[in-house]
């Protein structure tokens, strides 16, 4: 920890500010380049931790064995102590236990599951750019991208349609903001919400289980026993937080870049580029998930830095995903761009399960532009999310020419 920090372009990458007034892509080129692991001196009385930002570290650290999820996986939670979802829940739960619950919350997602669905996708995305082809102007973030990701997991849980809207506003709150005046008080009060509306969902369908997810999980064993009320409720968060932040944002950035980049748009809608490809490149240009968080439980060297045991280590997405030695010309928005192994999911024991829904749903997405919209214009200055977690914007003003 004797290292120097770096000169005058370091941020602080615990203030969510940072990643709306700032470049942080150039910020993490220069890190690349000159300090690829650095430690991260405390701010206030949040501890230190260290940054790592080259694709091959963060891809090899995903995988370590001597890194913990335990305390938390992300820089909010871990920096005011342990998680109390850990052990509990599946992303900030270690081997041995994680593999078996894990091996028990992808039961959700097999493809008989799935099949249903993923077509309940197509035909919801269809419908709502329909809606909003030839309107003046509309709010995408809105009117679009925030219908397809919650109710796709809401219906995978099978949610009363009554409560997927409190479960969106208290999602959005649970790790980022529109706004800098939120405080961390607001963001756990939602997830405090979101838990407490699952505990109480997850004891009815235990009473009287039905053939849904939530019943599925109430009634299997884990390590010899049911999961208590309280890890029911949790994962089912998880799954809530998981499923909706990369979808939503990954959708708007999207959006974005097309009208950003007209010679992209024009490639999708001729066919020139695969929808398939066009997922992977969205995926990685938006990664809304910055980092993932772990804690080391044993000493480790990287780049001839002594990592101590105990250190809170952060293994950075958004840096990896725009290395230029793994992409070429990372800040280039190219839909046919082959290979394009980025680690939007992360990679490891802790690939995101709802990985093959997300691709799902932006390929929904694109199908039903390239289907329904001849032009996309930008109407207004879009919203930026305020989070070190998730980046990209909550409000996108537009029009959509039919075609």
């Amino acid at each position: 920890m004797s290292q120097p920090a770096l000169d005058v372009r370091s941020l602080d990458l615990t203030d969510p500010a940072t990643f709306v007034e700032n470049d942080v892509h150039e910020f993490f080129r220069a890190v690349r380049a000159e300090r690829p692991v650095y430690w991260h001196e405390p701010v206030g009385r949040k501890p230190g931790f260290w940054v790592v930002s080259r694709y091959s570290d963060v891809q090899s650290l995903f995988h370590h064995e001597a890194l913990s999820s335990a305390r938390g996986n992300v820089l909010d939670v871990v920096l005011h102590g342990d998680d109390s979802a850990g052990g509990s829940m599946l992303a900030v739960t270690d081997n041995p236990r994680h593999r078996h619950l894990r091996g028990v919350m992808w039961s959700a997602f097999t493809p008989r599951v799935l099949g249903e669905v993923v077509e309940k996708i197509r035909q919801r995305t269809t419908e709502l750019v329909s809606a909003v082809v030839g309107r003046d102007t509309f709010d995408f973030a809105a009117e679009v991208a925030e219908k397809i990701p919650m109710n796709t997991i809401c219906d995978l849980l099978s949610i009363p349609q009554a409560d997927r809207g409190d479960l969106l506003r208290w999602n959005k709150m649970a790790l980022s903001s529109d706004h800098a005046g939120s405080s961390e008080l607001d963001a756990l009060s939602a997830r405090n919400e979101i838990v407490l509306y699952f505990m109480d969902l997850a004891q009815e369908r235990r009473s009287n289980p039905r053939g849904d997810v939530i019943s599925m999980l109430a009634t299997a064993e884990v390590e010899g026993r049911p999961l208590t009320v309280e890890e029911l409720a949790v994962n089912c968060y998880s799954l809530i937080l998981g499923g909706d932040e990369t979808s939503r944002v990954s959708a708007i950035c999207a959006v974005l870049a097309l009208i950003d980049n007209p010679d992209q748009w024009h490639a999708l809608r001729n066919g020139e580029v695969s929808f398939e490809a066009a997922v992977e490149e969205v995926l990685r240009w938006a990664t809304p998930g910055t980092h993932l968080a772990r804690t080391a439980t044993e000493d480790i060297e990287l780049h001839g830095t002594t990592v101590r045991g105990g250190d809170i280590v952060t293994l950075w997405n958004i840096s990896a995903n725009n290395d230029e030695t793994v992409f070429a010309e990372p800040r280039k928005f190219i839909l046919s761009r082959s290979p394009n192994k980025h680690l939007a999911f992360g990679r490891g024991p802790h690939y995101c399960l709802g990985a093959f829904l997300a691709r799902a749903e932006l390929q929904a997405l694109l199908s039903a532009l390239v289907a329904g919209v001849a032009r996309m214009e930008l109407r207004g200055t879009p919203r930026p999310i305020y989070s070190n977690f998730v980046v990209g914007y909550d409000s996108l003003p537009v029009h959509f020419e039919g075609r």
